[in-house]
This record gives C-alpha cells, structure tokens and sequence, in this order.
C-alpha cells in the first residue's frame, strides 16, 4: 500500500531542488534497481510489481500505483528511492587517470549518455561545471543505463579545477576547429578531455585554460558536411582514440 505522502516524494524529486533538499534521487525499471541493491549505494525505498523482488525496504504496488509513482511516459516495474551519494573531488588523485570534464552541458539526455560512454571507456570520474544538468535528474539517470552507479560525478567550479589539473602537470584536451587532427596528434594516457556546450562549444573560461587542442575530422578531410557533432557523439569519438592509444601502446 502506498500512501499519497510516497507519492508527492517520488514526484517531487524530477525537481532539482527537491532531490537536494531530501538528498534522493528516483531509479526506475527492474535491472536498473537490481543493480542498484547490489551496489554500494543505498536504496532507501522499492515500489514493485508483487513478486519482482523482497525486502523489508520492498513495497507491492499495482500497475496503476507505479503509473502514479513513476516520473517517465511509460511507466516501469519498479522504482526506487536511492541516497544520493556524497564525494569529494581530489586532483591529486586523478593524475594519473583519463578524466572527462563537462562544460555546461545542458541537456540531461545528453549528460547521462556521455555518462554511459564514460563507463564505457573505463573513465571512473567526470568533473561537471555548476551550470552542467544534474546527473540525478530523473531522464539524466535512464540514460547512464546503469553507469551512474560506477561512474563519480563532481561539480565545481570548472575553470578553477583545470587550474588544478593544469598545476599537476595534466595535459588539458578539448576539440577545435582549428585543433591538431585527432588521429595524427600524440595523445597522453591520463588527461582531463573537456567536453562543450551542445551549441557554443566549450566556453571561454575553459577554453584558455585547455593546453592540448584537437580536431575530429570529417571524411574525407574536405567534405563540408554537418556544421558540428553532438556532445556525446564528439565525447565516445575522442575517448575511442584515447583509449586504442593506450591499448596499442602508442600513448605518451
């Protein structure tokens, strides 16, 4: 039985405001919660379908009862009430490691699949600008499919932390148009790769502090095609190349 107190919980929290205030976030769908029991994280509440899993923190729900719980357009099996995890951001610790660092980026479609492209390639922490959409915003959450639980999300204060990295002798990559091509330039193992704005690219202020600037060339090198790619595409491109660097053994 739920009550319409759990109801104006699990709704409020598509709010910012809402999931800093409670310090929770909404997972939904049966693998994602799965994974989440499983993880180091704490799930504080389940709302399931009868027989989907068990607990003293599981609550059977019907299918109409999930349709009022649920934040997404078809509602799912399950959903869970999850304690937003609390990290700190220590450079010193990523010296050695291939960082992402998101610059305003705005939609949080868009976050969560760079997120998952992220785990993908291995890259355990990304650094988010202040102004970047919240990685526990409910569509943010489904579109990590899971990577959330694995992949540490830091916001600060972007342009001060590549200072930081730019201090720890980190190299500090971006895309340009006017960048050295992707696929002739050296690449380091461990750099921060800083991601742009959807439309703008990456600002100014992370802009002058980025030491290494690569281009992603179209093909073949003269064709005049789409004016740019989206974030996450651009983002999977450059850590594609990253990584077969270090794989092959070519990476400085």
């Amino acid at each position: 039985m739920i009550t319409k107190s759990d109801i104006r919980l699990c709704r409020s929290l598509a709010d910012r405001r809402a999931r800093t205030e409670t310090g929770l976030f909404l997972a939904e769908g049966a693998k994602l919660v799965g994974e989440l029991r499983a993880s180091a994280l704490r799930v504080r509440r389940i709302f399931a379908a009868e027989g989907l899993f068990e607990g003293p923190e599981v609550t059977p729900v019907s299918a109409a009862e999930l349709e009022r719980l649920s934040l997404l357009k078809t509602p799912s099996n399950a959903v869970a009430l999850v304690e937003i995890p609390r990290r700190t951001l220590r450079p010193e610790r990523l010296r050695d490691r291939l960082v992402l660092a998101l610059d305003d980026i705005r939609d949080p479609g868009n976050l969560g699949t760079i997120l998952r492209i992220a785990d993908w390639f291995g890259i355990g922490e990304v650094v988010c600008s202040a102004t970047s959409a919240d990685c526990f915003n409910p569509k943010a959450v489904q579109a990590t499919m899971g990577a959330i639980l694995r992949v540490a999300v830091h916001y600060t204060d972007l342009p001060r932390f590549l200072d930081e990295a730019v201090r720890l002798q980190m190299p500090v990559c971006g895309t340009f148009l006017d960048g050295e091509g992707l696929y002739e330039a050296p690449l380091p193992r461990a750099a921060v790769l800083v991601v742009g704005n959807e439309g703008h690219g990456i600002g100014a202020a992370c802009a002058s502090r980025v030491t290494r600037r690569l281009y992603i060339p179209p093909y073949p090198a003269d064709r005049h095609g789409s004016e740019s790619l989206n974030a996450a595409m651009a983002t999977a491109i450059v850590c594609a190349e990253f990584r077969r660097r270090c794989a092959a053994g070519t990476a400085k």
